[in-house]
């Protein structure tokens, strides 16, 4: 495991805290969590993207149109307003 020294101003550092001990945990095991959520959140950006730069919409287009019409299931509608 590494070790990873920061400056915080003071009031971002009582913040972590707060939450931490709200969360019943470290204040080490809390900012572990925080930046594992942050990487998480900008790696599935990327992966989305990537995949998304790949598709093809006359290919999308060509499976829905193959897609019968029909009600949808009650449990697959929209709400109604």
């Amino acid at each position: 495991m590494s070790t990873l020294n920061i400056q915080l101003p003071d009031s971002l550092y009582r913040n972590l805290q707060q939450l931490a001990d709200q969360d019943g945990i470290s204040l080490d095991q809390f900012v572990a969590l925080a930046i594992a959520e942050k990487i998480s959140a900008l790696t599935t950006e990327d992966y989305l993207q990537g995949r998304a730069s790949r598709g093809d919409r006359t290919r999308y287009a060509n499976v829905l149109a193959k897609i019968p019409d029909g009600e949808p299931e009650s449990y697959d509608k929209l709400p109604s307003a």
